[in-house]
């Protein structure tokens, strides 16, 4: 049993996370996927706040998925998504991608967060809010699109 307390502590989910993506290093990714669960911040996911994430992303709104995908990029919580805050996710899927850090996948990818960061960041003062990454994020087909793939009210 994996869990026999009914609480999920930041290393457990790390271990079971890696059991996903056996062939890269999911450490990061899964620390920020952790603290985007962990509802009460309290370090530890219960099965309540499982249910409560599951249900947001599954049977959400598109609003709510919106505005849980924001958490997961704004790392440190202050309400904002700053370049460095997406680029450190960036690099976090590339590890879990199992991709090396060589010269062109790194440069790749600062090219990528570039594109990114300036799209989502539509009065361009360095930082994107949560109203500018749900406007941008409606704005774009695809994303709206992906965001209804698991919608399981069809």
């Amino acid at each position: 049993m994996e869990c026999p307390g009914g609480l999920v502590h930041e290393d457990a989910f790390k271990d079971i996370y890696a059991k996903f993506f056996p062939h890269g290093n999911s450490n990061m990714y899964a620390h920020y996927v952790f603290k985007a669960f962990d509802v009460n911040c309290s370090g530890a996911i219960s099965f309540k706040d499982l249910l409560l994430t599951l249900s947001t992303l599954l049977r959400g709104s598109t609003y709510e998925k919106l505005r849980w995908a924001f958490k997961l990029y704004d790392i440190n919580g202050d309400g904002c998504i700053t370049r460095s805050e997406l680029g450190e996710i960036v690099v976090a899927i590339h590890e879990l991608m199992g991709k090396k850090h060589q010269h062109d996948v790194d440069r790749k990818a600062r090219t990528h967060v570039d594109t990114v960061f300036r799209k989502l960041d539509i009065n361009q003062d360095g930082v994107i809010t949560l109203e500018e990454f749900i406007e941008s994020c409606l704005k774009d087909d695809v994303i709206v699109r992906s965001l209804q793939m698991f919608d399981s009210r069809v």
